[in-house]
């Protein structure tokens, strides 16, 4: 999974790449074909939006499913959190609808037979 970061009127912590990097990675666990996630930082410069001045929003890209996550918090990285809580959420919804739930258990299978 490649993962672009974009900051826009926005200074960014030392740390953030590697934290975003680590998060998002975590999220292969899924096994969810996602080739690409787009991290957008925005900062809006308008000091009554204090405690939602730091906006991220997270797209992923490629053949698996479109997800897109976006919080508003006073800072990059709890705005962050919370974007990839919402992520996380909506690709685990998509794992489990693509799992197969077919309740078939070894005594209700026909036996196959030997010749």
């Amino acid at each position: 999974m490649k993962i672009v970061i974009h900051a826009r009127h926005a200074e960014l912590a030392e740390d953030f790449r590697e934290i975003a990097q680590e998060k998002l990675m975590s999220m292969e666990r899924f096994s969810v074909t996602i080739d690409r996630v787009e991290v957008e930082i925005l900062h809006e410069q308008n000091p009554r939006q204090g405690k939602h001045a730091h906006r991220v929003i997270l797209t992923s890209h490629g053949s698996g499913p479109l997800i897109r996550a976006e919080a508003a918090e006073f800072n990059d990285l709890a705005a962050f959190d919370e974007a990839v809580k919402s992520f996380e959420l909506q690709i685990r919804k998509h794992h489990e609808k693509s799992k197969s739930h077919n309740r078939e258990t070894l005594r209700n299978m026909p036996l196959a037979e030997v010749d």
